[in-house]
């Protein structure tokens, strides 16, 4: 099994297919990964093989470690395009989100102010109010969605919590328009053998549905680019994700592809 684990609190910088200069912020121990997910794709592996043993970095370690790193790249003259919130886990179930976004907005303000800031989430705490509201704070709200068949998310994304779907959607619609939706398209099978394929007309239809209820101010759609805990799963063809994407573009909605 492959696995990713990432630095914490500040990893990269690195160059993302999706968003520029990206320079990493893991909110999740460095050691193993902690989520609200349990992705058969996810670069990090599965939880229960993955397990931390360091701690959480709390909001002053964050901070601390966020201006060192932008206080070197200033003097150097190298600025991030982006300040990611990402790495071994779901960054918005940090219990001082809210803060570290705070803390955030004031250190790109002062060292990078060209920067966006972004957060790559798996959707399934933005629910809390102070949740939703540090993301309203952000440039780059970027939420999960990568299908509206609750069965296929029990399989392939599987919550570890309660998951309420047609809650969670409210929840992006909520938003009004300042989120960018992002899915992961792809093909072959899970450990059992079961197809995890969802780029036929029976998952697409639906979810573009969903789409036009949120309205985000853009879709990302993407596929595997790195090696995944299940080794049957596969890419997803590049004509595929380009007749996805057309579709998405006809519905009114500004769409991306990285393949």
């Amino acid at each position: 099994m492959s696995t990713t684990i990432y630095s914490s609190p500040i990893f990269g910088p690195v160059h993302s297919r999706r968003l520029g200069l990206s320079l990493g912020i893991n909110l999740m121990p460095d050691d193993g990964k902690v989520c609200t997910f349990d992705c058969i794709y996810c670069e990090c592996g599965l939880n229960a093989e993955r397990r931390p043993h360091h701690h959480r970095p709390s909001r002053e370690e964050v901070a601390a470690a966020l201006a060192s790193q932008l206080q070197q790249m200033h003097e150097t003259d190298v600025h991030p395009d982006v300040l990611t919130f990402a790495g071994n886990g779901e960054p918005t179930a940090h219990p001082d989100f809210p803060g570290i976004i705070d803390d955030t907005i004031s250190l790109r303000d002062r060292f990078c102010p060209e920067a966006r800031i972004s957060v790559l989430s798996n959707a399934t705490q933005i629910l809390k109010p102070a949740v939703h509201a540090a993301l309203m704070r952000i440039e780059n709200n970027i939420q999960k969605l990568d299908t509206v068949d609750v069965d296929y998310i029990r399989r392939v994304d599987r919550p570890t919590g309660h998951y309420d779907l047609e809650a969670l959607i409210e929840g992006l619609v909520a938003f009004d328009g300042h989120v960018i939706i992002q899915t992961m398209f792809m093909r072959g099978s899970d450990a059992d053998g079961a197809d995890v394929s969802n780029t036929s007309e029976a998952f697409v239809a639906p979810w573009l549905q969903a789409l036009e209820r949120i309205r985000p101010e853009s879709v990302m759609i993407y596929t595997v680019a790195r090696e995944t805990p299940i080794s049957s799963i596969a890419k997803a063809r590049p004509d595929e994700l380009d007749a996805i994407a057309e579709r998405v573009r006809a519905a009114g909605l500004n769409c991306s592809v990285a393949y």
